[in-house]
């Protein structure tokens, strides 16, 4: 009878969830980016995603990501509350509004897929744990992060700040090398000092991008 009853109420706990929570919205714009989310979101996990990120610099969407970064930011912090308060279904609907800005968000789709285990539910948290490793490895695995010749290759600041969140280590001083890399000294857990490189060039790029869709709309 207990048994019965444990599992009546995490049934309808997941329920709630699942009525609470905010879908992403996919970006209407009839390019690359737009139409890998909507893959992404339909369960095609199969993608070449470096080219997926890079796709999003050349979109609209970058744009308005951009316009909206105050947004994403607050959204952010939201999440690390909710996050505190254990309150699942808030950080889902949270973590989706994020992605429907920048739906090459690291830290979202981390927090997403982690919240879904939590709730047990699988499906979700596989997805949205591979699209999150995809990410990841489209950075890491081009390049070893030793030198500036083989820096990792970035599109945003913030993918530089999770790769040393996922490293374990502490930033201590952080500077430009040859115009073109971040140089990244940090601290591991175990006091030994390191250094790491990212590669600049597509945030450059991407800049740009933003440059010329201000002058044109000017």
């Amino acid at each position: 009878m207990i048994k019965h009853w444990i599992i009546t109420v995490i049934l309808l706990f997941n329920s709630t969830i699942v009525i609470g929570q905010t879908e992403i919205k996919i970006p209407e714009f009839n390019d690359d980016y737009s139409k890998t989310v909507q893959m992404l979101e339909n369960g095609k996990t199969d993608i070449d995603y470096k080219t997926f990120r890079e796709n999003f610099i050349k979109s609209n969407q970058f744009k308005i990501a951009s316009e909206k970064s105050s947004e994403f930011r607050d959204l952010k912090k939201q999440m690390s509350r909710q996050m505190s308060e254990s309150k699942y279904d808030s950080i889902i609907s949270t973590t989706k509004k994020m992605l429907s800005i920048d739906y090459t968000s690291m830290t979202a789709h981390k927090v997403l897929r982690q919240t879904y285990k939590i709730v047990r539910d699988s499906i979700n948290a596989e997805k949205y744990k591979t699209i999150q490793f995809g990410l990841l490895r489209s950075i890491v695995n081009n390049g070893d992060g030793e030198s500036c010749e083989n820096g990792w290759p970035v599109i945003q600041i913030s993918e530089e700040y999770f790769i040393l969140d996922m490293l374990g280590v502490e930033l201590k001083t952080q500077s430009i090398d040859s115009g073109i890399c971040d140089r990244m000294e940090v601290e591991d857990e175990n006091g030994e000092m390191k250094v790491y490189y990212f590669e600049l060039s597509n945030i450059f790029k991407g800049k740009e991008k933003l440059k010329e869709k201000k002058l044109a709309h000017d």
